[in-house]
């Protein structure tokens, strides 16, 4: 199961009534949050969300209305007392940015751990998270991010009676562990069945549409996708910028063959998006336009 909040759905400035984009998921108690612009912490507690249990923190690009956020937000976690500690993903530079950054938030309870992205593409493994990090089209560099959520096969024991496993390591090899018994190697797969279908959130913000964004969004769950303007008349603009409309945010998600797209990050100009969705849903029917502490949870198919 996975627990989603969309936080804040405002680009380049806050608004009253909009804060910045950032999103924060839940999952086996533990938090991920990607992006953390002005007003992310304010956001959460509005949620009624923790801070403690935010494990990783996904940053998608340098410009203030994605990270500015980052240093209060830091030190309102070392205030819930978390002692363990958090990693930062990011494009490179992502660990001298936050230094500096912190500049403000010099005293941490907790280590900083960095991953630093230098691929177009790159799979990370944290906690019950598989993170897929791709590159983007914008006027710097910008990531992506996958959030997945997998799902083992089921167990069966006839499986683990005829590979002659001792009853006493089920329970664990069910659990994912490899085990080492009187010199033979036992591994999951020897009382499981395939692996079968997980969860899948695509997010990006901050990029023209590009193929690896619908590569990467194939058959997602839920896409988060930037609709910085819902104008027609703004195509250009969004061109120039390299941002997206409504209409392409609309194709990607019709293209890649998700189940829902939530648009975000709209331009302070935008004021009232709800207007464009009409001229979106004749291409793709499960669009929603995204609202500040939107929320959903996310469960895996039943069998």
């Amino acid at each position: 199961m996975l627990d989603l909040c969309l936080l804040g759905t405002g680009g380049m400035m806050p608004l009253p009534y909009r804060w910045l984009t950032s999103l924060m998921l839940r999952c086996n108690g533990s938090s991920l949050l990607i992006d953390a612009g002005e007003g992310t912490q304010i956001a959460i507690k509005e949620k009624g969300w923790s801070f403690n249990p935010i494990d990783v923190i996904c940053i998608t690009h340098f410009h203030g209305d994605h990270i500015g956020g980052l240093p209060g937000l830091l030190l309102t976690i070392g205030n819930s007392d978390r002692k363990e500690p958090i990693t930062i993903i990011g494009p490179k530079g992502i660990e001298k940015v936050v230094k500096q950054l912190r500049v403000i938030a010099p005293e941490l309870p907790f280590e900083l751990k960095f991953i630093e992205l230098t691929h177009k593409g790159e799979t990370i493994k944290i906690k019950d998270y598989t993170i897929e990090a791709f590159k983007v089209n914008h006027n710097i560099t910008c990531y992506g991010y996958n959030i997945i959520i997998e799902r083992q096969g089921k167990f069966i024991v006839e499986k683990a009676i005829e590979n002659d496993i001792p009853k006493s390591l089920w329970s664990r090899l069910q659990k994912g562990e490899v085990l080492e018994l009187e010199g033979r190697r036992y591994t999951p797969d020897l009382v499981l069945g395939e692996k079968r279908k997980g969860l899948k959130v695509t997010y990006c913000t901050d990029t023209r549409p590009t193929d690896a964004i619908e590569a990467f969004a194939k058959d997602a769950d839920l896409f988060i996708c930037e609709g910085m303007y819902g104008e027609q008349d703004k195509q250009n603009k969004a061109k120039e910028y390299k941002h997206m409309t409504f209409l392409e945010a609309a194709n990607l998600a019709h293209k890649a063959n998700v189940n829902e797209l939530w648009l975000t990050h709209f331009s302070p100009s935008l004021v009232r998006p709800q207007e464009y969705l009409k001229d979106i849903l004749p291409i793709f029917k499960n669009a929603v336009v995204g609202k500040d502490g939107m929320s959903k949870m996310l469960a895996f198919e039943e069998d």
